[in-house]
């Protein structure tokens, strides 16, 4: 008897390779516990994909790189904040991907956009796949919204939503979420990586032949990435993140990948009693309307795609009541503190060894940047100092 080639397969639900033995870290991107069993072709009941279809001409057009072609037409949201992360609107057969964290406003922000969009004469359809029609539909009454003509589907079969979307071809698709939605050519369980990608693939090949803008949700890891297989955000033509903190009422629309704009854009956008509205001076949100007197603040100009956003580093230094002092951050590195510390005590001579640290960015915002090291430094020196920094100093 010949025995099949492979019997199980694990795939990493973070990057998509896969394995025939289990591992408790991923030999490919090196993530810990992301290795998940999946049923393989060799086995009854394993990945089933059907017959692809080739073409017997062979041929393939090609084009010249000066060819006279006009860039594709946008599509204006009429929201200022929406239409500068897109680079200037939304582009037709295109295909974008938008994560963040459970309950950041993610839903609420595409509804919006797709009942602006409806009341501009487009043909939007909205299918969700993890909440009821009717939980819809009272959000739509929350956002004053529910009067537009919006198409909305609960499904999650992609055959059967592929299906009505090729009998009437709509211009805009929200789909909420990508990992709900699951394909009959494969028999693995929806959510998984095969699944995923299989369903993106698919999607992202319509929106590209289609003519039709396409909206994909994602779920978010606790790392905060994109949950699913890497190559999921390389199919896509922009991928935007939804940031913020649930305390603070400002979110942020980071754009991390965009093919037909800037990338490292943001939209800041504020949650109020009817859903989200766009702010038009960011930088009021991260400073504080009156101006610190005891020290230990700094301001600092980060540079957030085409325009600069002052936030403001907060800190405490403290004698420490224990035997090992603390290091509390929000909004900044751990590692980069740590160096930072290290730098002011070995080359400034300021004693930091027996003391708590606390630092944070005000507002909830989050600085990446090495230029921040400076606006770090300033106000751990201010707080040491007890005195406060010059006025209308950055």
């Amino acid at each position: 008897m010949v025995k099949p080639s492979s019997q199980v397969l694990f795939a990493c639900q973070s990057c998509g390779a896969t394995f025939t033995k289990w591992s408790g870290r991923c030999g490919a991107c090196g993530e810990w516990n992301t290795l998940v069993e999946e049923a393989s072709a060799a086995r009854p009941g394993g990945l089933k994909a059907k017959p692809s279809k080739r073409s017997g001409s062979g041929q393939i057009p090609f084009t010249s790189l000066n060819s006279p072609e006009s860039p594709p037409p946008r599509i204006q949201i009429g929201v200022e904040e929406l239409d500068r992360v897109f680079g200037g609107g939304i582009v037709p057969n295109s295909a974008t991907l938008i994560g963040g964290d459970p309950g950041i406003g993610k839903s609420t922000l595409l509804l919006q956009v797709a009942a602006r969009l409806a009341r501009n004469g487009l043909k939007v359809v909205y299918v969700s796949g993890e909440e009821a029609s009717a939980q819809i539909q009272e959000r739509a009454r929350r956002l004053k919204v529910a009067d537009s003509p919006v198409e909305l589907a609960i499904e999650t079969d992609l055959r059967k939503i592929l299906r009505a979307l090729k009998t009437d071809p709509p211009d805009f698709v929200v789909f909420d979420s990508v990992q709900t939605l699951w394909s009959d050519s494969l028999d693995a369980a929806p959510g998984s990586v095969a699944q995923v990608r299989a369903c993106a693939q698919e999607l992202t090949h319509w929106a590209k032949t289609s003519g039709a803008a396409l909206v994909l949700v994602g779920h978010v890891t606790k790392e905060g990435q994109i949950a699913g297989p890497r190559v999921v955000e390389h199919m896509v033509d922009t991928v935007f993140y939804f940031e913020g903190e649930r305390g603070h009422q400002f979110r942020i629309l980071r754009a991390v990948k965009n093919r037909f704009g800037p990338t490292n854009e943001i939209g800041i956008f504020e949650m109020g009693p009817y859903g989200l509205a766009p702010v038009q001076e960011p930088s009021a949100l991260f400073l504080p309307a009156e101006r610190d007197v005891h020290g230990g603040t700094a301001i600092y100009a980060a540079m957030e795609g085409t325009r600069p956003v002052l936030a403001e580093v907060q800190s405490l230094v403290s004698n420490s009541a224990y035997g090992t002092p603390r290091r509390s951050i929000v909004g900044w590195d751990t590692n980069r503190l740590a160096m930072l510390l290290a730098v002011l005590e070995a080359r400034c001579g300021l004693s930091l060894a027996g003391r708590d640290v606390y630092l944070s960015v005000a507002g909830g915002y989050r600085i990446s940047e090495p230029a921040g090291d400076l606006a770090a430094a300033a106000a751990l020196i201010s707080s040491i100092a007890n005195q406060a920094c010059p006025v209308r100093t950055i």
